[in-house]
């Protein structure tokens, strides 16, 4: 065997998505070589994700024609040859579109491959004392094993051209008796939860993943995010992905006492468990944040602009932000104004348009509304297209509004008139009364999200497309 030294370190993509291939360096002369096996920084940089190896392990062959696999393991492996050579084989076994498809070649010292959790590998050495060693994101455990999914060497669907003929290779007696690819149990993807799903946003969040069946939705019942022993007797290592949807909302009631202990238990030590939770397990954290972050004093409110939260419940969620942004995979989805099923401005307009009352409505407060089903769909753009972990803003788009102004439009579609509204401003709607501050300009840059393919579709038509679906009989 002869090793082709220092060629350039090179990414290849196979025909199973996420199996990569790669060209390593290898330095030598004449007392022999060496080579930069697993190097995070360099290997990030080509896109191979950071999947946080954390066990090394060996394989020693004394024989060619050793053959093992192949199976299919629930973590994610990076594989490479130390001496020797091998013939590597790998099947997707994963459900999805490319269950099947197979991808084979041969490894000397100079290359590695990269396999993601569900996709079998099987190896043939082609020399005689060969190793092969391949870091690991989980630990081996015996409760992981039931987990696995096999393939027989000798499926006839996958067609494997082994180079050395299988009645000739060394095999165990176990390899041989794995299912044919007909009766694979292929291995499900590892599980989204969903938290608040009962909530306006856990709503649309339901209706987005609907048929979803690695989508897991917990309401409070389910899991209460303030209480200890919900985080307790959950295996997290079947989780990709945490969507934050729950929250403690009540703005004016977080100014109390009571209020206060309620909204920095949920808003803000409850995510700071999930950001642990997320970093110890790999997983990716979406938090949902608000525009209260902000004092309201900027014309538009970028991804990148100081928090200055007014209020108590803005604090916990500029607190809430901080701790989440702690998670190494993590989004954070500021919104603001939402509006989806359930109360909320919107249904209250319409309700006081169909019994013709004429309200006072604040005109000094401007943003946009945003839909919770494009939240939902922003999310999900989010997780799946791939982009960079951060913060981003998420609204409607157009042209911002006051509070009165929308109500005055939602009085026109429920039949009523705009001019039955009356603008006042926030400190003379407020007066007398005990409030939580308000930032007075709450409009979103979308200029982020809109970078990544997402476009949010405008409030107007929004607007008119909700009250078309019978919010003026809410």
């Amino acid at each position: 065997m002869t090793i082709e030294f220092s060629k350039p370190l090179q990414a290849i993509e196979t025909p199973i998505p996420g199996v990569v291939l790669y060209n390593l360096p290898v330095h030598g002369d004449n007392r022999g070589w060496f080579k930069e096996n697993w190097q995070r920084e360099k290997m990030m940089a080509l896109g191979l994700p950071d999947f946080s190896p954390i066990q090394n392990n060996i394989s020693f062959n004394e024989k060619a024609g050793t053959t093992r696999g192949i199976h299919a393991e629930p973590w994610d492996k990076f594989i490479s040859v130390a001496t020797g050579r091998i013939f590597g084989a790998w099947v997707d076994l994963r459900e999805g579109p490319s269950f099947g498809t197979v991808f084979t070649a041969e490894l000397d010292p100079s290359q590695a491959i990269f396999i993601p959790r569900g996709v079998g590998n099987a190896f043939q050495t082609l020399e005689d004392n060969t190793a092969y060693t391949y870091l690991v994101s989980d630990h081996w455990s015996a409760d992981a094993q039931g987990q696995y999914t096999f393939l027989n060497l000798a499926d006839s669907t996958a067609d494997i051209a082994w180079p050395i003929p299988l009645e000739q290779a060394e095999l165990s007696d176990k390899d041989k008796a794995h299912p044919h690819l007909a009766d694979v149990v292929a291995m499900p993807p590892k599980k989204i939860l969903v938290l608040g799903a009962n909530g306006q946003l856990g709503l649309a969040l339901r209706e987005e993943y609907a048929g979803r069946g690695e989508v897991e939705f917990a309401g409070r019942a389910e899991f209460d995010i303030s209480a200890p022993e919900s985080y307790a007797g959950r295996n997290w290592k079947n989780y990709s992905t945490i969507i934050n949807a729950a929250a403690y909302t009540a703005v004016d009631e977080a100014e109390t006492v009571e209020g206060r202990r309620h909204a920095w238990a949920a808003n803000v030590q409850a995510v700071a468990e999930l950001a642990r939770i997320a970093a110890a397990h790999g997983i990716t954290l979406v938090q949902v944040s608000s525009d209260y972050v902000f004092d309201g004093t900027a014309a538009t409110h970028g991804e990148d602009e100081p928090l200055s939260p007014l209020g108590v419940y803005g604090q916990t969620k500029a607190a809430g932000d901080a701790v989440a942004a702690g998670a190494p995979q993590h989004y954070i989805v500021r919104t603001s104004w939402v509006i989806g099923e359930g109360n909320n401005f919107v249904r209250t307009m319409a309700s006081l348009a169909g019994r013709g009352i004429k309200p006072s409505v604040v005109d000094d407060q401007v943003g946009r509304l945003s839909f919770t089903p494009d939240i939902a769909a922003a999310i999900r753009h989010l997780l799946e297209s791939g982009a960079p972990f951060g913060t981003y803003n998420v609204s409607s788009d157009g042209e911002s509004q006051s509070w009165a102004a929308i109500a005055a439009e939602v009085y026109e579609l429920a039949g009523a008139q705009g001019t039955d509204v009356t603008g006042v401003s926030t400190a003379e709607y407020f007066k007398d009364k005990v409030a939580a501050p308000r930032p007075l300009n709450s409009v979103l840059s979308l200029t982020k999200i809109k970078s990544t393919g997402f476009e949010p579709p405008q409030a107007s038509a929004r607007l008119k497309e909700y009250m078309a679906a019978g919010t003026s009989g809410a």
